[in-house]
């Protein structure tokens, strides 16, 4: 096995710079002068996109781009709903949830109400890391702990105590010193193990070192599609043990739901429905927007209501009359365009697609996921089954080259994400396969040595 790598996964690499077209370098050039080496490009060739549309992207030189990859505008770039409905609210009020407004409550009820009954509570933040920041407070509050339990390759966003329970940012984040990981729930390399009764054992084992230790657990929080970990859904209902193991130790279980949400996974609202367990709380992000700035923890009442009563919060931005009257349109449109059906059936012809040119080209070690959210796995040998990172590498761009979008995930780099708007058409998804089958053509095969 390789070892894992500490640079961003499909990261444009800055000592290229001079070999870019003179139009990008520039512009790449002012973004490092003045945004700094924080920010990150994808690709080996950054793109400079101008404008998008549905499922599909333009850059400035009006080529369009298939993008299979952004979760954020989930019903897709600029749609007409919401664009309108941004625009009217933004011509009458726009302010915050220290006065009266039925719109919050009106969407509020609605939310709500593709929850189980147990989850009864919505507080409201602008990101998916404040969502998870938040989570985390009422977790440790409530319990009176500070253990939390994440897998090993696990993101959950950039704020400090996001960041510190997110060890895919690399090695130079510190993880927090009450963070303890866990492998992830790997059915390609499980060897017939039974993944769910695995992570159960893997989580007992790190309560049982929190206490060794004196530290009270706190919390388990787990992206339900473990997106960064490499995408792994199967079998569904793998994490009941689990949710019984975190309540077992008087924890909360925290479903991250960000990437996973709003019908991604083509069964439901909610990934962690797909494992039939209720968490405590469940933390969204800016997919419930369209990529406007509005994110949301909804939660068991009694969590909350002991939070609240003893701690006020309060998110200017967060549930603002604009973000509101989006994240009411795309909540509108999921339901009358049937996104979540559609996200199964592209998903599906994907997938299927995917396993046909697996039959023949042993480089793909393994295909998985549910819905719009699929995976695609490079190894360099079907029977030692080590990641072939570079080979993953030169997919995602070439495929780039060729018009279209997808990244990469996984602790090693050589699993493709597929993860596209979900208006995504099993037409689009022909054409994918079509561009993928092209790109794994003409890259010639290696000797696994």
């Amino acid at each position: 096995m390789t070892a894992p790598r500490t640079s961003m996964i499909n990261g444009f690499d800055v000592s290229r710079l001079a070999s870019m077209p003179e139009h990008e370098r520039k512009l790449i050039e002012r973004r490092q002068a003045l945004l700094g080496p924080s920010y990150r490009l994808f690709y080996e060739e950054p793109l400079h996109l101008v404008r998008g549309e549905g499922v599909w992207l333009y850059d400035h030189a009006g080529k369009a781009y298939l993008d299979a990859y952004n979760n954020v505008p989930c019903i897709g770039h600029c749609h007409p709903r919401v664009v309108e409905a941004i625009a009217e609210q933004a011509a009458v009020l726009n302010t915050h949830t220290r006065y009266l407004d039925e719109a919050l409550l009106n969407y509020s009820e609605r939310l709500l109400a593709t929850f189980p009954d147990e989850l009864s509570r919505v507080m409201y933040t602008c990101t998916g890391s404040e969502a998870v920041d938040l989570a985390l407070r009422i977790a440790c509050f409530v319990t009176g702990g500070t253990g939390i339990i994440i897998t090993e390759n696990a993101y959950h966003g950039v704020t400090r105590a996001a960041a510190e329970i997110s060890p895919s940012l690399g090695e130079n984040m510190p993880l927090g010193q009450h963070v303890l990981t866990i492998p992830a729930p790997d059915s390609y390399r499980g060897d017939g193990e039974d993944v769910g009764a695995a992570m159960a054992r893997d989580v007992r084992a790190a309560i049982a070192f929190f206490r060794r230790r004196n530290i009270r657990p706190a919390a388990f929080i787990a992206d339900s599609i473990f997106s960064t970990d490499g995408i792994f859904a199967e079998p569904a209902g793998f994490l009941k043990e689990t949710l019984d193991a975190v309540h077992e130790a008087g924890a909360v279980y925290i479903a991250d739901e960000v990437q996973p949400g709003f019908g991604r996974l083509g069964d439901g609202m909610w990934g962690f429905a797909r494992q039939g367990i209720v968490p405590d709380i469940a933390v969204m992000g800016k997919p419930m927007g369209n990529g406007m700035p509005i994110a949301a923890a909804v939660m068991k009442p009694e969590l909350q209501e002991e939070f609240g009563q003893k701690i006020r919060y309060f998110n200017t931005f967060g549930a603002n009359h604009v973000s509101i009257a989006a994240a009411s349109a795309v909540l509108s449109v999921i339901e009358e365009y049937r996104l979540i059906a559609n996200a199964k059936l592209s998903g599906d012809a994907l997938m299927a697609g995917m396993r046909t040119m697996q039959e023949s080209d042993e480089r793909i070690g393994d295909v998985r996921g549910a819905g719009l959210f699929v995976a695609l796995e490079f190894v360099r040998d079907g029977e030692t089954r080590t990641p072939d990172a570079a080979l993953a590498t030169n997919v995602v761009n070439e495929m780039r080259r060729r018009g279209v979008l997808i990244s990469a995930s996984g602790p090693h780099a050589n699993v493709l994400k597929i993860r596209p708007p979900l208006p995504f058409s099993r037409d689009d998804a022909g054409h994918f396969l079509d561009v993928l089958s092209g790109v794994l053509a003409d890259i010639p095969f290696r000797s696994p040595s």
